[in-house]
């Protein structure tokens, strides 16, 4: 993403105007915008005209439209994002209040404004413009006949191919049905990665499986390298990188972020830091649990008490059509932070996100023990109602 404007007044009011560069970028913008924003950017109308003759006749026309949004599309696979609302300058093809629905073009600018750009948005922005962020992992999953390649940016994890090959069972006396199959799915699997991964981007490729079918994989792979003079894979070798998982499934993805040979290498990367961060949230709920709170109205209690050490909050939760609603999460994460506590933005297309959601999205771990605030909470409602 680039930015190549930004005004914004002291009372947070005022508009950036920025270009998406790439796929991912349209993530970032689903979560910058919201419901009664305006937006100005390049689209397509179909607009009818009429002759001098009175025949009526349709063409496509370019136009630069401003919005009121009213809702906001975002398809994750396509990385696609539709915005629809109504026209808030007139022009010579659209009247004012007309509706239309905007599709944002990657490499064309467009202009967001907002009544407010809170400390979460203006993150969010920093984060999509840090070239920094973009240490990108590729995973393999795969179990006998069936592979996943799964793309792990700094904001998503992205299915790029899902690979299934019927694999017969070996026979007494007969492998060949059995090994053919294996080879088919081998190469079926490795064509999905040359096609799927860019490697001038990638700084490491995960090749997961249980047992050992990622270590038969790896040693094809490279065979085939050598026979077909694959020169893209034999240089990218040493990205390769083998690791257990439970089965070839997506879901396998947390627990090979989480193996310790793996952080070690991914150090730098996003989504390492959140699988961790929510391993140590369980692991002090399991051991501490007076130090790991969880739900929005524990965590605020926890963070009046300048308690917080880390925060873990789902980006979905910032997404609330509701402004109160969404302004007390602003407000959380604002606290916490002048307090000195550290605060993890988890994304809802990682698979850790999608774990914090189901724990109510918001999380904490605390630098000191609260005793139980349910207990404290049932006490108060018991001598109430004595």
């Amino acid at each position: 993403m680039k930015l190549l404007h930004k005004d914004i007044e002291k009372d947070n009011a005022g508009q950036v105007t920025l270009i998406p560069e790439e796929a991912e970028d349209m993530w970032h913008t689903y979560n910058l915008m919201q419901v009664g924003d305006s937006l100005r950017a390049s689209t397509i109308r179909k607009v009818q005209t009429e002759s001098s003759t009175g025949s009526v006749g349709s063409s496509r026309v370019r136009t630069t439209l401003t919005l009121c949004v009213e809702t906001i599309d975002f398809d994750s696979q396509a990385c696609q994002l539709r915005v629809k609302g109504t026209n808030l300058e007139e022009n010579q093809y659209v009247k004012m209040g007309a509706y239309h629905t905007i599709e944002l073009e990657l490499n064309r600018k467009f202009t967001l404004a907002k009544k407010v750009w809170d400390s979460v948005v203006l993150d969010r922005i920093e984060q999509a413009c840090d070239p920094a962020q973009k240490a990108d992992v590729a995973a393999v999953v795969m179990q006998e006949g069936l592979a996943n390649i799964v793309l792990v940016t700094s904001a998503m994890t992205l299915l790029r191919a899902k690979i299934e090959v019927t694999i017969p069972r070996k026979r007494k006396g007969s492998c060949t049905q059995h090994e053919k199959a294996l080879e088919r799915f081998y190469e079926a699997v490795m064509q999905g990665i040359l096609r799927h991964i860019n490697f001038d981007v990638v700084k490491c490729v995960l090749v997961a499986s249980p047992g050992f079918v990622k270590d038969q994989f790896t040693t094809y792979l490279f065979r085939e390298a050598v026979r077909q003079d694959n020169k893209l894979l034999l240089e990218n070798r040493p990205k390769f990188m083998t690791v257990h998982s439970s089965s070839g499934h997506k879901y396998s993805l947390k627990e090979i972020l989480s193996d310790p040979t793996v952080t070690s290498r991914l150090s730098d990367t996003k989504a390492a830091g959140e699988v961790k961060a929510l391993e140590d949230f369980y692991k002090m709920l399991q051991q501490e649990p007076d130090r790991a709170f969880y739900g929005l109205a524990h965590v605020e209690k926890a963070s009046e008490a300048l308690a917080i050490d880390i925060l873990l909050i789902s980006d979905q939760l910032f997404r609330h059509q509701d402004v109160a609603t969404r302004s007390r999460y602003v407000r959380l994460v604002d606290s916490v932070r002048d307090n000195g506590g550290n605060v993890r933005v988890f994304s809802s297309l990682h698979v850790s996100g999608d774990q914090l959601n189901q724990l109510s999205g918001v999380a904490a771990i605390l630098r000191f023990p609260i005793p139980d605030m349910s207990e404290a909470e049932d006490e108060d409602s018991s001598s109430d109602e004595e």
